[in-house]
């Protein structure tokens, strides 16, 4: 009766760990069950443990989740070792990889043995503030994993990644600069900054000088200056040419960047839109940086 017991209760503090580890465990956790090399061995056998990488088992079956994968390959490489690249992205959400293989990044320069579908990638600038967890998995934080996404992907690629890290709110301005000032040397760092000054920086502006950028790009392309800030059936508009029936706004993340907002300036342009009005929307961004096909956009429309 005690031998049973004996046998049963190492066991079941091994299924507790592996509920918490996406059904994974460590050699290290094993015998820190009371196991010894023997018990290991016969599990190994009849099939309550199976290898999975050196020192890291798969308790039960082998059926385990990509997070199951994921942090086997972590905890392989033991302390310090972080899920990272297309890897940590796919566990942040930010890019869709269905690669078989799992990046890992240990902190250390010094060579470490391959493990099979492992991808190992080291680095001395690994700072704690690169650092997160998610899932119970070490992984790179957002910032850091953007930036090791710029040395493999084309701009294209990498721009997704940061729009879809700002859409799931991933995103830290801060972090991000912060990351790359530590590593103003890293391949792909100056793409990265580029795309995140052009996609997710936006000056705070005045109504003045909003209405100064447009009036601009009418003066520079030819276009008849509007009316601003005046009232269309009942409501403010920002830019009116009142011959042509034509409503312009344009969208700030600062100003139209909540649901609310969104939807309160759809319902508004779909009224308009009923009452016989052309309603566009131009984003600073475009404004600033796309000029040419705004003012094509304008002149179209404005006949």
């Amino acid at each position: 009766m005690g031998s049973s017991r004996a046998s049963t209760a190492p066991d079941a503090e091994i299924a507790q760990l592996a509920f918490g580890q996406h059904g994974v465990v460590t050699l290290e956790q094993l015998r820190g069950t009371g196991l010894g090399a023997g018990a290991i061995d016969l599990r190994l056998r009849n099939g309550r443990l199976h290898g999975l990488h050196r020192g890291v088992y798969a308790v039960g079956h082998t059926r385990i989740s990509q997070a199951g994968r994921w942090l086997a390959a972590v905890l392989a490489f033991g302390k310090g070792a972080v899920l990272s690249h297309v890897s940590a992205a796919a566990l942040w959400g930010i890019r869709h990889s269905s690669s078989v293989d799992v990046h890992v990044t240990v902190p250390t320069a010094a060579g470490r043995q391959r493990r099979r579908c492992i991808v190992v990638h080291r680095s001395v600038t690994l700072r704690p503030a690169d650092v997160d967890e998610e899932q119970a998995i070490a992984v790179t934080s957002v910032s850091r994993t953007l930036l090791d996404l710029a040395g493999m992907l084309s701009p294209g690629r990498l721009e997704r990644a940061v729009e879809r890290s700002l859409a799931l709110r991933l995103f830290d301005l801060r972090a991000v600069e912060a990351v790359l000032d530590a590593n103003p040397r890293r391949r792909g760092a100056g793409t990265l900054a580029r795309i995140v000054r052009d996609v997710h920086y936006e000056p705070q502006l005045t109504r003045s000088e909003l209405e100064a950028l447009m009036r601009d790009l009418c003066d520079a392309h030819g276009i008849e200056r509007s009316e601003v800030n005046v009232i269309v059936e009942g409501k403010e508009v920002d830019f009116f040419w009142r011959a042509q029936r034509l409503v312009v706004e344009t969208d700030g993340r600062r100003d139209h960047g909540t649901p609310i907002a969104f939807e309160r300036d759809r319902a508004r342009d779909a009224r308009l839109t009923m009452l016989g009005y052309r309603v566009v929307r131009f984003t600073y961004r475009r404004i600033v940086n796309d000029a040419a096909a705004v003012a094509h956009t304008l002149r179209t429309l404005l006949g």
